[in-house]
């Protein structure tokens, strides 16, 4: 009698049986074979179906208890399923088994394939997930094309490791080495210079003679005695520190951000004690600079985010400097899909103060429409911001203006002025 390969199988049908008296396995499989023989006809013919290994091995369990007998049945079958089902319904023709009156019951005719299927889809959700997972977003992959392009924009200037645009901007930022310098590329700063140590080189001395000198060092010892020795030979205006503990190279975009528009005038710079001094004591976690406040009421405030703007004239030792608010996660978002909504569009969108959005115009017709619109809160721009257009949107009323980047050098009285680099 041939087995059926179980890889044929379609589909299996399964039954019960109950008799009323004592009966064993062969006297079922006998009642299914002699009591269906001729039945549908020889080609239906359970024990010819069997031979050629068109119904497989029939599985039987049988109980027995109190004299009477009853037990489950199962049949697999690869004919298709109206045979299949034919046979399943001739079985329950059969009224004896063995001796005994019985009666045999088809609970299902079960498609193996539905199982497999449901398997198979079950197993592609897993594995398209992973998939999915292993792909990037296009503005991850824009992102890490852009930084391999800065971080390759390195250059030596008088001996220096230095960005690109050192040579041409009137601020600079003098940093402790090449490494600190290529994380700035990395994040879009171009006007970053390498002192490279306490040793302070002739060239930098003469390169701070022309320009706006800001120190941007790691929150270590390290980093204190830098700032010193630079105060002692260089025209330092301004103070910048990486958070206690972290070096510039470590730093994410983020934290290279918040760190340059907390910069301080170096006359109000307080630096910590060496680090694991005798004097540290409580003061291992102080703030390596105090809070930022108004020195001069009187002067001109300098967007302190600005770090190689063009500048008109000697910058202020003592300005008014406002600290911008940090972004939230939520702001930089929404401000990112503005401006990406608005790339090629030459085009500015105006806001209110939820967000919702009360209309897009040429940026050429900007002066004459944002009268139209009641309380305007934020404006994003497809174009470089001048002082104009500062101007123009703070005397609106406007509280946040968005861009590509700055154009030369602006400040507004009372709105915060950001650009792509910022978000």
């Amino acid at each position: 009698m041939a087995k059926l390969a179980q890889t044929s199988v379609k589909y299996v049908i399964n039954g019960s049986f109950d008799a009323e008296g004592v009966v064993e396995k062969p006297d079922v499989i006998g009642a299914l074979f002699g009591q269906t023989e001729g039945l549908l006809g020889a080609e239906l013919d359970l024990r010819e179906l069997q031979r050629t290994g068109r119904i497989g091995r029939i599985e039987v369990t049988v109980n027995t208890k109190a004299g009477k007998s009853s037990g489950q049945l199962a049949i697999p079958s690869s004919l298709d399923g109206t045979e299949t089902a034919l046979i399943a319904a001739s079985l329950e023709t059969i009224d004896r088994v063995g001796p005994c009156n019985a009666k045999i019951s088809v609970s299902s005719v079960e498609d193996l394939r539905t199982v497999k299927r449901k398997y198979i889809i079950d197993r592609a959700k897993t594995l398209l997930s992973g998939l999915l997972g292993q792909v990037p977003e296009t503005s991850i992959i824009a992102e890490e094309l852009m930084q391999s392009v800065r971080s390759a924009e390195i250059i030596k200037y008088k001996g220096l490791s230095a960005g690109v645009d050192v040579p041409t901007s009137d601020s600079i930022i003098l940093c402790e080495g090449r490494a600190d310098v290529i994380t700035l590329l990395k994040h879009g700063i171009k006007n970053a210079v390498a002192v490279g140590g306490t040793a302070i080189a002739p060239e930098i001395i003469q390169i701070s003679k022309e320009k706006e000198v800001t120190v941007f060092t790691d929150g270590d010892r390290g980093g204190d005695l830098i700032i010193k020795e630079l105060k002692q030979v260089v025209d330092v205006d301004f103070v910048a520190r990486a958070p206690l503990g972290k070096e510039v190279e470590e730093l994410s975009k983020k934290e290279v951000f918040k760190a340059l528009r907390e910069k301080v005038p170096v006359e109000q710079a307080q630096f910590l004690k060496p680090l694991g001094g005798p004097s540290a004591g409580n003061n291992s976690k102080r703030q390596a600079y105090p809070e930022r406040r108004e020195t001069r009421p009187s002067s001109p405030r300098r967007d302190s985010r600005d770090t190689h703007a063009p500048r008109t004239g000697r910058f202020d030792r003592k300005p008014t400097i406002t600290k911008k608010p940090v972004l939230s996660d939520e702001d930089c978002k929404f401000f990112k899909e503005q401006i990406n909504d608005l790339v090629g569009t030459r085009a500015a969108a105006i806001y209110d103060s939820d967000k919702q959005f009360a209309g897009r115009v040429p940026v050429k017709e900007l002066s004459t429409s944002i009268k139209q619109v009641e309380s305007p809160a934020i404006v994003v721009l497809d174009a470089e911001l001048d002082q104009d257009i500062v101007n123009l949107c703070d005397a609106a009323g406007v509280s946040t203006i968005v861009g590509k980047k700055q154009k030369g050098s602006v400040r507004a009285r009372n709105a915060t002025v950001l650009t792509t680099d910022d978000l």
